[in-house]
């Protein structure tokens, strides 16, 4: 999220769907701990590789929690974060071309309410931390 409460989204090409959506950053674990601090590493490395943004000075990691991502079919665990304020690096981004990530902006939260409704955000993981931001209070979908 940035300084002005605008929410960082990625456009990006999911082939087995067939199409290209906007959703939030994201990554994988890997073969990496699953001790706090290095899922935090984690996503600031995911946030700054897919996006090109870092946490700004004085800014703050907030882990929202994790849940299961298909619990009828794995146990796979996936861990929300806000990342907040959020700056353009001055490098840029570094994704890995096999990701393929056309676009990337900053939206309002009345912007991602709007997607959301007209069903331009499908994906469950954007539409879960949605949830999560809504729920604690970190977002609002108020119009104004």
């Amino acid at each position: 999220m940035t300084a002005e409460g605008k929410l960082i989204l990625i456009r990006q090409e999911r082939i087995p769907i067939r199409a290209t959506i906007w959703e939030v950053p994201a990554g994988q674990i890997d073969d990496e701990s699953d001790e706090p601090d290095d899922i935090s590493a984690v996503a600031l490395r995911e946030l700054r590789e897919e996006t090109g943004f870092e946490l700004g000075e004085g800014g703050d990691l907030i882990p929202l929690g994790d849940y299961f991502t298909s619990p009828g079919f794995t146990d796979e665990r996936g861990y929300f974060f806000l990342a907040r304020p959020v700056r353009e690096c001055a490098a840029g981004h570094s994704r890995d071309e096999s990701e393929s990530i056309l676009d990337c902006r900053a939206f309002t939260a009345e912007e991602v309410r709007s997607m959301i409704a007209s069903n331009e955000i499908r994906d469950a993981n954007t539409l879960a931390i949605c949830a999560r931001l809504l729920a604690r209070g970190l977002l609002s979908f108020t119009q104004r």
